[in-house]
């Protein structure tokens, strides 16, 4: 029978994902406001030790100035509680506002927060502010995760933060402009340790290049891609989308795979490798695989990106 989405997902089933993220993810949302912005705080002071958090892009910061200038002009008090009110993901206009941002505009707010708050500019969480033990607990976990979950989980933190945008209805998603693709001249391709499909490896050369017409042209119309600890989006319209307002310079390091048959004369990949983010330096790579599934014409119907458990998986092959 022929493969639908559901059981595209089941291709390589004893891949080992990290479930520790979305598990300490959804212990941080049971924290209270100040407990989630505190252990946030707490968290970036202790990962700045060890893990490079880049500034934000231009763009994404002109998106967010407007509510930065205004966030400045409040009362210690007022900017507290818009702090917990994001936390809180509270009805008010600038929860509203944060809602529709793309990820990288919520990471480049949260950043110049920081930075404020260094600088006295913005309320710091209170001096001598004691974590309760639900929260020292997850600081703890946090702690003793590799550094590409870690950052996952601060990532995740934030951007899931602001008004509920599935209770927006309508709405217009704000984004940074999307940044031309690398010229041809100056592309570098992949190679990957037992997979030579020319698919599997134009979706790494093109995501690598920021070249996102080229890469959703591999994709059959009602193509799927299935993002770490989410619901698949489906279709290439939503698959577009997503490359440009979430993927935008990364950098992908497949290192290995294996290529086997499937049902229907489809074929199913799985590559594990590194990605790095332009938010953290070269140092901190995320451990990923990933799972293709290709129909008949060799084009992507569904590929899932899995965060994966432990370094060790990078050599997991086993169906």
């Amino acid at each position: 029978m022929p493969f639908t989405i559901d059981t595209a997902r089941t291709i390589f089933p004893q891949t080992l994902a990290a479930d520790v993220v979305p598990a300490t993810i959804a212990r941080f949302s049971q924290l209270s406001a100040e407990d989630q912005l505190a252990l946030i705080w707490f968290a970036y002071l202790e990962m700045g030790k060890t893990i490079t958090i880049a500034a934000p892009g231009a763009a994404s910061m002109v998106l967010a100035e407007s509510t930065l200038n205004e966030i400045k002009g409040m009362s210690p008090q007022q900017q507290s509680q818009v702090m917990c009110d994001l936390a809180n993901r509270a009805d008010t206009p600038l929860c509203r506002a944060y809602a529709v941002w793309s990820a990288n505009i919520k990471l480049g707010f949260w950043y110049q927060l920081g930075k404020f708050m260094e600088e006295g500019i913005v309320a710091p969480i209170p001096e001598g502010y004691q974590l309760s033990a639900n929260a020292n607990a997850v600081l703890d976990a946090i702690k003793k995760l590799e550094s590409g979950q870690q950052i996952t989980v601060l990532r995740n933190a934030v951007v899931d933060m602001g008004y509920d945008v599935n209770k927006l209805g309508n709405f217009t998603r704000v984004a940074e402009p999307v940044a031309p693709p690398t010229d041809m001249s100056k592309r570098t391709k992949v190679t990957i340790q037992g997979v030579t499909n020319k698919t599997v490896l134009d979706y790494m050369d093109n995501l690598n290049a920021n070249d996102f017409d080229a890469l959703i042209n591999l994709f059959v119309e009602d193509g799927a891609l299935q993002p770490p600890f989410k619901r698949p989006i489906v279709g290439k319209e939503n698959v577009y989308r997503f490359f440009k307002e979430e993927c935008q310079n990364l950098k992908l390091i497949p290192q290995q795979g294996i290529s086997e048959p499937a049902e229907d004369g489809y074929t199913q990949i799985k590559v594990t490798g590194k990605v790095q983010t332009p938010w953290f330096g070269g140092n901190v790579g995320m451990d990923i695989a990933w799972r293709f599934l290709l129909n008949p014409e060799n084009k992507i119907f569904f590929v899932a990106i899995d965060l994966l458990a432990s370094p060790k998986e990078l050599l997991n092959f086993i169906r």
